[in-house]
């Protein structure tokens, strides 16, 4: 087994489920009328809200106004990411994560399993799971003695076929709902601070590519191609798609910040939608952090 530490900055106090189902119907308006941008009053209204009250809401959740974030999520935002915020892997770890803009710290000490335990199929492991509120929905949060080993989210898939998915990746486990064992880490997720165990049950290569992206920092972007060559394997892209792909602790370990070469957002397994709310969400916080 190995064990690894790292600091890095989510960048924010994440708000409740509540404030992301507003956001998310907000996208959806925003997405419709990408040539005619709907104004602030025409969103509230669409939500219900005064446009102070909105204004307020949304501006809580991304750090930036409507109107700003609606920049963020154009296709071309994407683009403008790899160009001005490409993070260098093998760098990274002595710039990226450093500064003083950090809203807070949170502490990762993480443990992989051995090859061996994993070929079983986590077999013997008892994985405690719960549902927690995060800033892009709600979330399954799982974990073994050693440390969370699973986190995701439900609001493209719904809870039964994020449970379904992340139970399938450990079929020998024995599955425990048991929201008082996941507390601690609700209590580090929700403060940003503090210190969270992680325990990544994958194979040798997903871990390397996993630790990889571990070292993007919040608001930085970087590439799948540039993955492969951090981890000694240049020609292997399809296959670290593949193992992002399998990333089984959503945020943390931040797969939504690996990007294709081109400029294209690539996939997400919890739904593009959620992607592209994560790195206007991230970019909306450098930004207040820049102000």
């Amino acid at each position: 087994m190995s064990q690894t530490a790292l600091q890095i900055a989510p960048d924010a106090d994440p708000p409740t489920r509540y404030h992301y189902a507003v956001i998310r119907r907000a996208i959806d308006l925003i997405d419709t009328r990408a040539d005619d941008p709907p104004s602030l009053e025409d969103l509230a209204t669409e939500m219900r809200m005064s446009p102070a009250h909105f204004q307020r809401t949304f501006s809580a959740w991304a750090g930036v106004s409507p109107k700003r974030f609606g920049q963020y999520l154009t296709l071309g935002h994407a683009k403008a990411l790899l160009r001005e915020r490409f993070t260098l892997l093998e760098t990274a770890a002595s710039t990226g994560l450093s500064g003083t803009g950090r809203l807070h710290d949170l502490f990762l000490r993480w443990e992989a399993m051995s090859p061996g335990d994993y070929a079983a199929g986590g077999g013997g492991l008892a994985i405690r799971y719960g549902w927690l509120d995060g800033p892009f929905g709600e979330m399954l949060a799982m974990a073994t003695e050693r440390g969370l080993c699973g986190l995701s989210f439900a609001a493209e898939t719904g809870r039964d076929a994020a449970l379904a998915d992340m139970g399938a990746r450990w079929p020998a486990a024995r599955l425990v709902e048991e929201p008082s064992a996941i507390a601690p880490f609700a209590e580090s997720l929700g403060e940003m601070r503090g210190e969270a165990r992680l325990h990544l049950i994958g194979g040798p290569f997903q871990i390397k590519v996993w630790e990889a992206l571990m070292r993007i920092p919040s608001g930085h972007v970087t590439t799948y191609g540039e993955i492969a060559g951090a981890i000694g394997n240049p020609g292997a892209v399809r296959a670290v798609g593949t193992a992002i792909g399998r990333n089984p602790v959503a945020w943390l370990i931040p797969c939504h910040r690996a990007l294709r070469k081109s400029g294209g957002l690539g996939g997400y397994h919890w739904g593009l939608p959620v992607k592209r709310a994560m790195l206007a969400w991230e970019s909306g916080r450098a930004e207040a952090a820049r102000a």
